[in-house]
């Protein structure tokens, strides 16, 4: 595949859930990509492979941007930094529970948490019973006993 095929099908894919900018920005973005690991020496169809399927690609544009909440927010292609900017701190990443099997597994994570937390306590209360019923029902038997002599 040559790098206008693959610009050309990210731009048919992005084109149908974004705007005009940030589709042309993440066009942008992998045309300057591409051209400058070609100005490294690789080979153009080296790079391309690599990168993998535009589809996929720009399904994960898409479920960024998404996730982002703003669809108008801008990216570029920086080759001094080789990197995505947005004019952010790129180190903070959030990570969006949005798909049904995320959903589940933070439901799955979150009863496994109460089950842990129940079995510690149930383990620290069987462990402690033998010990603390009889002392319980000795303080009673001294407090009735003690009751009556005034």
């Amino acid at each position: 595949m040559t790098k206008q095929e693959f610009l050309e099908k990210m731009r048919h894919a992005l084109a149908n859930d974004l705007s005009g900018s940030v589709v042309q920005d993440n066009i942008n973005y992998y045309d300057g990509y591409i051209s400058d690991e070609v100005r490294k020496g690789r080979r153009e169809e080296a790079v391309i492979d690599e990168l993998g399927d535009p589809w996929a690609i720009a399904r994960t544009i898409i479920e960024s941007v998404e996730n982002a909440g703003n669809g108008q927010d801008g990216y570029t292609y920086d080759p001094v930094q080789r990197g995505y900017e947005n004019g952010q701190n790129s180190r903070v990443r959030v990570i969006g529970v949005n798909s049904w099997w995320k959903k589940l597994l933070v439901i799955l994570g979150v009863l496994g948490i109460i089950m842990l937390v129940v079995a510690v306590v149930g383990g620290i209360f069987s462990l402690l019973a033998p010990v603390i019923v009889p002392l319980l029902i000795v303080m009673f038997i001294v407090r009735l006993i003690g009751g009556r002599r005034r």
